[in-house]
């Protein structure tokens, strides 16, 4: 440590900047982020200790030092009530902290920033805040927070300390017992700071409030001197200045410190299947709803590739299964969920738009899955997607239909188109081809031809979100099946359907407006 005041300091043209930091209740891995930049950015480093000079907060601090900056050793007159000053122990600790404040004023006044280090909390009982009354309107001041010894010793002992609407009641062991009792035996929760040579003081206040057996004793909090006992047991000579009482919350009493950290084995019951829509690709298109439906389940159970757009967790279980077998998965989700489980079964764009929905419950509507809760949550839908990659074609009246006749009969297809083209609406084409299925788009085409102008714009959307994401814009008549696959969807406008340039690019749109 410098004792030269008068080493220069760098031309800055202005006072140095003050900064109380909190430190946190002992493990420096608890210093916060912009505790530890500050501390390694600092010019000057302050910190109090007793006469012996060893400094709990310059300890903890050590690790962001960078051991050529100045420290301010403030070390205290006196540590008991004790003294010869003329204004007693008062006086004497005023007097202290006011050569303190001008010992850091020097340094601020040169243009030097002076960090003051905190255990805990710089402004929770912290010696900092009489540095800072004294100095504060006098230059340009900073207080950073750290984790209280409060919170740390409810974190080791894993208990809560309020719950719901109940008061949380700090309190200096210092008060005198019988104000101590009288808080104590009307406060929900509390903390009793300052014990040492305090704690039978302490211990008598909460005998004499009934509070006893409630109470709880955590010495150095998070360091590698931890201790936690109950408090009746503690010995009050073995009891030094940083520790603490705590009477958590009183909805826990009943938990002891052999159950702290013990496993819940769930209750046994009816679980929930819930159909989670995961959209047409990416996290960017799953709901806050379905990331909160796969984040809660037991188990996954869908088709394998749409699992495995799910990120891997290792507390759930995955059942990856076919394409084609809807109905068994369907009944695998609810015997899961009958036994149990919360169930969270997949499918691509929207549940109930050609997926798994209708197929969960249909399943679910035979007599022995009457108590299984179903849930569907929906996504965005493939045609919605490429709609909105081409602008706004689905902006009117329109229609949705498969072209897969794996589960209907194509001459109902072929009706369907049909009676959607002589109505004039938009339509949206799901499953347009697969590997064995390569004549249904020409077949489509000349049906709509049938009705719709050659020129009638349409979108063929692949992979739209994906990372193989295209978007073709042509019309009817040139509407080449080779260009289609079964990761294609495809958006046939109606007759007032428009295709325009902006600015180089094709935007497709359908007015709101339907000519009389």
């Amino acid at each position: 440590m410098s004792d030269d005041m008068s080493d220069p300091a760098p031309e800055r043209g202005r006072s140095g900047r003050l900064r109380g930091v909190g430190l946190g209740p002992g493990d420096p891995e608890l210093v916060t982020v912009k505790a530890a930049r500050l501390v390694r950015e600092a010019d000057v480093i302050a910190y109090h200790s007793a006469r012996h000079g060893r400094s709990i907060a310059r300890t903890v601090a050590g690790p962001y030092l960078r051991g050529d900056q100045i420290e301010e050793a403030l070390i205290y007159p006196v540590t008991t009530e004790t003294t010869d000053h003329p204004g007693g122990y008062r006086g004497a600790i005023d007097a202290f902290y006011a050569t303190c404040a001008e010992r850091l004023a020097a340094h601020l006044d040169a243009g030097r920033d002076v960090v003051v280090l905190c255990e805990g909390d710089p402004l929770f009982y912290g010696s900092y805040m009489h540095l800072h009354k004294r100095l504060a309107h006098r230059y340009p001041t900073e207080v950073v927070p750290g984790v209280t010894s409060v919170s740390a010793a409810s974190a080791v002992l894993g208990r809560p300390l309020v719950e719901r609407e109940e008061t949380l009641t700090i309190l200096p062991g210092t008060l005198p017992p019988e104000e101590l009792a009288e808080r104590l035996a009307t406060t929900d929760s509390a903390a009793i700071l300052k014990l040492g040579r305090t704690f039978t003081s302490v211990r008598e206040a909460l005998d004499r409030a009934g509070r006893l057996e409630e109470a709880w004793y955590v010495e150095r909090a998070t360091t590698d001197r931890q201790r936690t006992a109950p408090l009746a047991e503690v010995d009050p000579d073995e009891v030094p200045y940083f520790s603490l009482a705590i009477l958590p919350s009183r909805m826990t009493t009943r938990i002891t410190t052999s159950e702290v950290g013990r496993a819940v084995e769930p209750e046994a019951g009816v679980g929930e299947v819930v159909v989670v829509g995961l959209g047409p690709a990416g996290r960017p298109w799953l709901t806050p709803e379905a990331q909160d439906a796969l984040a809660t389940a037991d188990d996954l159970v869908g088709y394998g590739p749409y699992l495995n757009r799910v990120a891997q967790n290792p507390r759930q279980r995955r059942h990856p299964t076919d394409n084609r077998v809807e109905a068994e998965r369907a009944a695998h989700a609810l015997e899961l969920a009958k036994a149990g489980s919360r169930v969270a079964v997949v499918s691509s764009g929207d549940p109930g738009v050609f997926a798994m929905a209708s197929a969960v419950l249909e399943v679910a509507c035979e007599p022995r899955f009457a108590g299984v809760p179903v849930r569907v949550v929906p996504g965005l839908t493939a045609a919605h997607a490429v709609a909105a990659r081409a602008g706004a074609p689905l902006g009117h009246d329109y229609c949705v239909l498969s072209l897969s006749d794996q589960l209907k009969p194509w001459d109902v297809i072929a009706a369907r188109i049909t009676a959607a083209a002589r109505a004039d609406l938009v339509l949206a084409i799901y499953n347009p081809a697969s590997r064995t299925r390569t004549w249904q788009v020409a077949t489509a085409r000349d049906l709509l031809l049938e009705h719709r102008a050659p020129d009638t714009p349409v979108v063929i959307g692949r992979d739209v979100g994906g990372p193989e994401e295209s978007l073709r814009v042509t019309t009817l008549a040139k509407l080449d099946p080779a260009d289609v696959d079964m990761r294609c969807l495809l958006v046939i406008g109606s007759s007032t359907t428009r295709t325009e340039d902006r600015n180089g690019h094709p935007v497709v749109f359908t007015p709101r407006r339907y000519p009389a």
